[in-house]
């Protein structure tokens, strides 16, 4: 099969199309044949191996662990471990898929689910990852309520778009937090309010929000801080740009053991892959609540390109490889 292959960290150039084997599949497992694959920050983190705190943790001292990245998938089942039950071969699916930049990829079946049969691939794919982060971070860690000032950061993103939409499904009044040229997008998803980040700040103190969910970590915590309503949660998510030693964590445990001495709720979100979720997105979506934004895509020989513009931060909605 081919697939998107990188023996060394560096720059999306390290990238190259060949032709490798089918993955094996074990017993608990499914083989996907892949027809979309998203392209995520996590990608570009792994290809760089950045920050470098993260060579530590798992991607890969000298050169990456996995030879084929890419985890969010959408495509048809080709095979199914003896002991999977509840998917079948034909069916179309969508989920985290190990080596998802390539013809075919392996996933563990309990984190694979039916695709909404309103989806394309290509929207499908731009589903696990982005949708599950955001309902995460409004549902569980910010425990947004109806009538509650909800701000997002990034709300153009592919993370932000859905983290729109399911604020606004609960009820909250929604600021969105983009650039003009994503301020009718953003309005369309449910935003009451959209802030040009350009030309606007947000932390100026004229408005508090209960739950800010903050996409792009270029803001320090104080100001951050500063928009919240005295017992406001804010909700981090990551970021961070090529070249750092810890990247995001620095800030994230900054706000951790802040969060002891303040009132406001300073929360990380984790990161973890579940059917449940799953299941509750792509719910979320039969019902008509929630829509994946596709902003771009590319062929599958053209993934460094894609990845060297999701590199750059300012990705419209989520960014989608066609594979098949």
């Amino acid at each position: 099969m081919q697939a998107i292959v990188q023996d060394r960290f560096g720059p999306p150039e390290v990238l190259q199309l060949a032709d490798i084997d089918l993955p094996e599949v074990g017993a608990d497992d499914v083989l996907v044949r892949v027809h979309a694959a998203a392209l995520n920050p996590a990608d570009w983190h792994i290809l760089r191996g950045d920050p470098a705190v993260a060579r530590l943790m798992g991607v890969g001292l000298t050169k990456p662990k996995v030879r084929v990245a890419g985890i969010d998938a959408a495509g048809v089942v080709e095979a199914v471990g003896v002991n999977v039950r509840g998917l079948r071969t034909g069916e179309e699916v969508l989920g985290f898929c190990r080596g998802a930049f390539a013809e075919y990829a392996c996933a563990a079946a309990e984190v694979v689910v039916p695709k909404p049969s309103g989806l394309t691939f290509e929207q499908a794919a731009a589903v696990p990852i982005a949708a599950t982060t955001a309902l995460r971070g409004i549902r569980d860690v910010g425990e947004v309520q109806a009538g509650q000032r909800v701000l997002v950061n990034g709300a153009g993103g592919g993370v932000g778009s859905y983290a729109v939409q399911i604020a606004a499904a609960l009820g909250a009044e929604v600021t969105g937090v983009c650039s003009m040229r994503n301020d009718e997008l953003v309005r369309r998803l449910g935003a009451a309010h959209v802030v040009d980040y350009t030309t606007e700040d947000f932390t100026d103190g004229r408005t508090k929000y209960d739950v800010i969910f903050d996409n792009i970590s270029s803001l320090p915590l104080a100001r951050l801080r500063g928009a919240l309503t005295p017992k406001g949660t804010l909700v981090l998510n990551g970021g961070g740009s090529p070249g750092q030693v810890f990247g995001p964590v620095a800030g994230i445990v900054r706000a951790v053991v802040a969060s002891a001495f303040v009132s406001q709720r300073l929360r990380p979100l984790p990161a973890r892959q579940t059917r449940g979720e799953l299941l509750a997105v792509t719910g979320l979506i039969e019902d008509g609540k929630l829509m994946p934004v596709v902003g771009r895509t590319y062929p599958l020989a053209g993934t460094a390109e894609g990845l060297r513009y999701v590199e750059q931060g300012h990705a419209r909605g989520k960014v989608v490889v066609t594979v098949a």
